[in-house]
């Protein structure tokens, strides 16, 4: 009794790192004692909407909190939401997200899963579509889960409540959102759900719902927010401050080493399994003015690449960097384009589209206003330049894309 007692301290101890809140502890620790009596695992799980094709660092906060459960012997389940992901999570929103088809959903989620599995352990992970129960409900069935709740409730939350005030619109199918993530706790018997703290309410409403079926509720376990690579906005593709667990190893060094000097820490402690003590020796260096920050990023790059690649690729993308870089060297091998294009000269915007290096001519225009385009070496601020087509272009976009070009 006493043994089992320590362990379920010991698991709660582990649990609780790098977490915000958990509601509620003193739950958490009689279902790790009941787990352990029982010799039945806890069902702790996360819901992911595939809203898009690809996963970044701040994912893997989550990621590696279930990994952290089943190293501790837990049974890890993971909702893919191809029936929330058409809908959109509202959380955090100041308009209605654009729907999704279900193909586009499905595609996108499995591009997620081939990425999960770089962190959370694929033997012990459940994995199911919340399709398998939305897909055969009745509406009688949906009405019955839309009678749980009122609108008064869901409009406590922030996101929807600034929207009403201001005006805009909210439509009605937004408002099942929180009550479609709470019903997949309900269908998979779930004993903990973890989430950012924006979704402190929908994992709260889960709470609420498993009451209502007669289930014992789940403990909500909510977990920072990765701010992104401008060291302001949470990390986000559309904020383009991100980094992706699926990018060249390079171009993930080169991203990583580009991060304001006060968030090392918080990436050490968020995205590496490190050690209390390696963490207070970390902090500790970064207050030593003798101490270069730059030394601390490049460990961060290159743990971090190693875990998503290989040790082998870190180095690699360690040394490119510090020939381009910081010795100023070009990268050993550069893409070659093979231009064609009849006239002997071309708009510089067109240039960079042509090529793929840039998507847009607007997103050409704001690069070469903010001083992130060079031809042959020299920094472009003329939108409006043509550039003649003689011999190779050696161009460069931000601080790590170059392409050699040629007409064909």
């Amino acid at each position: 009794m006493e043994r089992r007692r320590l362990e379920a301290q010991r698991q709660l101890e582990i649990i609780k790192r790098g977490t915000v809140e958990i509601i509620r502890e003193e739950e958490l620790l009689e279902k790790i004692e009941r787990s352990l009596q029982d010799e039945r695992p806890l069902r702790v799980k996360q819901g992911f909407d595939p809203s898009a094709p690809d996963i970044h660092l701040g994912h893997t906060i989550g990621l590696r909190k279930l990994r952290q459960f089943q190293d501790l012997g837990h049974q890890v389940v993971l909702i893919v939401g191809d029936y929330t992901g058409m809908v959109g999570d509202p959380s955090g929103r100041s308009q209605t997200r654009p729907q999704l088809s279900h193909k586009e959903v499905v595609e996108n989620a499995q591009t997620y899963l081939d990425q999960f599995f770089k962190v959370v352990d694929r033997e012990r992970t459940e994995v199911h579509y919340n399709g398998e129960w939305f897909s055969k409900m009745s509406f009688e069935e949906v009405m019955k889960l839309a009678a749980k709740y009122t609108v008064a409730r869901i409009l406590e939350r922030d996101d929807f409540s600034t929207r009403y005030a201001q005006g805009n619109p909210i439509s009605i199918h937004e408002l099942f959102y929180p009550l479609m993530q709470g019903y997949d706790s309900v269908a998979i018997r779930a004993d903990v759900e973890i989430g950012a703290t924006e979704q402190k309410f929908n994992l709260l409403v889960g709470r609420d719902l498993q009451r209502d079926y007669g289930q014992e509720s789940q403990v909500a376990i909510t977990l920072p927010v990765l701010v992104g690579l401008d060291g302001k906005m949470r990390m986000s593709k559309s904020l383009g401050n991100y980094v992706g667990i699926a990018e060249e190893p390079a171009e993930m060094f080169g991203k990583l080493m580009s991060i304001p000097d006060e968030l090392i820490h918080p990436y050490f402690q968020l995205l590496l399994p490190l050690s209390p003590e390696e963490l207070s020796e970390i902090e500790g260096q970064l207050k030593d003015p003798q101490q270069n920050p730059m030394k601390l990023k490049k460990r961060l790059a290159f743990e971090l690449v190693s875990l998503y690649h290989s040790q082998d690729e870190a180095q690699e993308a360690q040394e490119a960097f510090e020939r381009v870089f910081q010795k100023r060297k070009l990268p050993e091998e550069i893409p070659v384009f093979q231009l064609k294009w009849d006239e002997p000269t071309i708009w510089i915007v067109r240039l960079l589209t042509l090529t793929g290096l840039l998507s847009s001519g607007g997103e050409a225009r704001r690069m070469i206003k903010s001083g992130g385009i060079y031809l042959n070496g020299r920094r472009i601020d003329d939108i409006d330049l043509e550039v003649p087509l003689e011999g190779e272009l050696l161009l460069k976009v931000g601080k790590r894309r170059f392409l050699k070009v040629v007409k064909g």
